[in-house]
């Protein structure tokens, strides 16, 4: 029976690459000249640092940027409170890795929705989808990419 697992993973060292390139954008651009700003990489996290509220976004953006180039999807980060202390402000950005109960249970919902042949269950941080057809599985990946979920699901595992 064909089967495929639905799961949301974040390659982490491209993470840190991205966070590096953000780092050495940040260093180039004249509107950060003299400005205390930096990203820090601390696995899973990435900290970012500047004087002022609105520096802060325009490096968020520059992160994004950089994710992107990385094909690394925007919705995977979930992005904190700001920190303010002393003269600086600082956020933290999470990566989201494995696929929380919640969003879990909305996906398999979706799936028997859509009365689809296929059955799907919930295995720890990941998804198991089976069904009798290759065509059904398919349909189930394209049913997912077209949902609108606050988070990126990769498919791996295929099997005949």
């Amino acid at each position: 029976m064909p089967s495929l697992d639905i799961v949301s993973e974040v390659d982490l060292e491209e993470v840190r690459n991205a966070t590096d390139n953000a780092t050495r954008e940040l260093s180039t651009r004249f509107d950060f000249r003299g400005a205390e700003a930096s990203f820090e990489f601390k696995n899973p996290n990435v900290t970012v640092k500047a004087e002022a509220d609105f520096q802060i976004q325009q490096m968020l953006d520059m992160l994004r940027g950089q994710l992107s180039k990385r094909n690394i999807d925007s919705k995977a980060m979930t992005v904190g409170d700001f920190n303010h202390s002393g003269k600086t402000f600082s956020q933290q950005v999470t990566f989201k890795v494995g696929v929380e109960q919640v969003v879990a249970k909305k996906v398999v919902k979706l799936i028997k929705d859509s009365k689809l042949k296929v059955q799907a269950s919930i295995q720890g941080d990941k998804i198991r989808v089976t069904g009798k057809k290759r065509d059904e599985l398919q349909a189930v990946m394209q049913l997912v990419r077209n949902a609108e979920l606050d988070q990126t699901f990769q498919f791996n595992n295929f099997k005949d």
